[in-house]
Formats: C-alpha cells, sequence, structure tokens
C-alpha cells in the first residue's frame, strides 16, 4: 500500500543557484497527485528530492525535512533505502537496451538478490499485468528487447520495471510528453487503477492531465509552491491570482 509524504521547508540548489524555496506539502497515500507549473520552476527539481536524486548532481544540495510514511529521508535512511521504497519513471522511457523484456523487469529484483526462478517469473509476470503490458509481450520475453518496443510499451515496460520492487510511492515525471494520444490514454488508465495500491505523484505540463488523473494538484512557480489544494478547487476556483493567470493561459 502506498504511504503518504511529509515536507517540511524543503529548499534546493543548484550550486549557488535555489531551485526551490521553503516548499512544505502533505501529499495523501494512495491518491495521485499532480504538479503543474511553468517549464524550470521546480517540480522536477522537487520530485527528485523526494528520492534524493537531487544529490546525484554535483554541487547539489538539499535542505529541510521529508517523509516518506515512517521514513526520513534525509535523516539515519541510506538513498538505496529510500529507492527502495519509490519507484521513479522518467520523461524518455529508458529500459536497459541489451536485456530483454524479462530481464528489465527482473533487473531491480536481481539486484536485491532475488535468485529464485519461479519467484522471479511470478513478479515479472505481475508487474508487466499490473503495468497492462502482460498480454502485448507475454509470447517474447526472453526473445525481445526492451529497446524493441514501441515508445509507449517502453514507458510501461519501465512502470514494470518501477513495480516490480514493490514501492510505495510512485514518482513519474512527465511520463506521457514523449509518447501519442493512444499510448497517454493506455498510462492514465493505468494511474487510475494503481494508485489503489500506490501514493503517485506525477509532473506534467498539460493540465488536462492533471485534471482527468490527481484528486490533488500543486501549482509551482519560480521555485515556490503557491497553491496546492484539490484538483477540482484549483481548476474551477484557486486562492491565488497566479494559479489562475496560468490555468487560464495568461502566461506559461
Amino acid at each position: 500500500m502506498g504511504v503518504g509524504i511529509n515536507v517540511e521547508n524543503v529548499n534546493a540548489w543548484y550550486g549557488k543557484s535555489q531551485a526551490l524555496h521553503d516548499i512544505n506539502l502533505k501529499i495523501e497515500a494512495n491518491h495521485a497527485t499532480a504538479l503543474i507549473g511553468p517549464s524550470g520552476c521546480g517540480k522536477s527539481t522537487f520530485i527528485r528530492c523526494l528520492n534524493r536524486m537531487h544529490e546525484t548532481t554535483p554541487d547539489a544540495r538539499v535542505e529541510g525535512r521529508v517523509r516518506i510514511g515512517d521514513l526520513d529521508a534525509y535523516n539515519g535512511t541510506s538513498p538505496t533505502q529510500l529507492r527502495r521504497r519509490i519507484g521513479m519513471v522518467f520523461q524518455k522511457p529508458n529500459p536497459f537496451p541489451t536485456m530483454s523484456i524479462y530481464d528489465n523487469v527482473a533487473a531491480g529484483l536481481k539486484l536485491n538478490g532475488y535468485r529464485d526462478k519461479k519467484q522471479l517469473h511470478d513478479i515479472v509476470e505481475t508487474s508487466l499485468k499490473s503495468s497492462a503490458l502482460w498480454e502485448e509481450v507475454k509470447d517474447s520475453l526472453h526473445k525481445k528487447s526492451g529497446a524493441s518496443l514501441s515508445g509507449g510499451q517502453q514507458q510501461r515496460l519501465c512502470i514494470a520495471r518501477a513495480l516490480a520492487v514493490a514501492p510505495e510511492v510512485l514518482l513519474m515525471d512527465e511520463p506521457c510528453s514523449a509518447l501519442d494520444p493512444i499510448s497517454t490514454g493506455k498510462i492514465e488508465e493505468l494511474i487510475f487503477e494503481l494508485k489503489a495500491q500506490y501514493t503517485i505523484v506525477i509532473v506534467t505540463h498539460n493540465m488536462q492531465q492533471a485534471a482527468r488523473v490527481a484528486e490533488y494538484t500543486g501549482f509551482f512557480l519560480l521555485g515556490r509552491m503557491i497553491e496546492y489544494d484539490k484538483t477540482e478547487k484549483i481548476f474551477t476556483n484557486p486562492s491565488d491570482k497566479r494559479t489562475e493567470d496560468y490555468i487560464t493561459g495568461r502566461f506559461g
């Protein structure tokens, strides 16, 4: 099951340039939360702070507190421990190109010490079913590489790979921006189904997508969280004029 996320006074820098300013946010368990805002406003930096990927960039640092369920992300928890509980799907599908479909999904499990073939197969099958890909690839699991799939299939393969290690949170950084409308529809349907089991945070430039898939929406601008509320309220009756200006297309 998913877990809630508590973010308190998070600030982030790339070198001397501050990318996030005093972010405070409570993300509900087992819901989809969308983050919207213009390019360069800090959305992707923020979700990278949730699983400590931000610190993999040279000269990047974070201050503040992030709690993932009962885990304090920056205090007494290793990045490896944290990332086992937080799956991530990127804007551009990134399957391991030389690995088969099966090995792509099983990669994280094998790294975590899984060796039992039946157990591996069962988890791979369950993960591919959960990502709505099983029926399309079940006859070519070992014959085809992950890179041989279409863009939409590759993205669902990456979702299956993230789900295989049984995370509690799934971060999605513009998962549909490189996809056609049919593939986008499949990923959105998937988000609906997955939030019964996972807490989902999705960064999107597509405001219609945020309105379709997310119960809660946060609006970022210039590294600050301007407004965070139920999606319906954000899109119909925002509290801040800047949110309204962005949603109605006055800038962005």
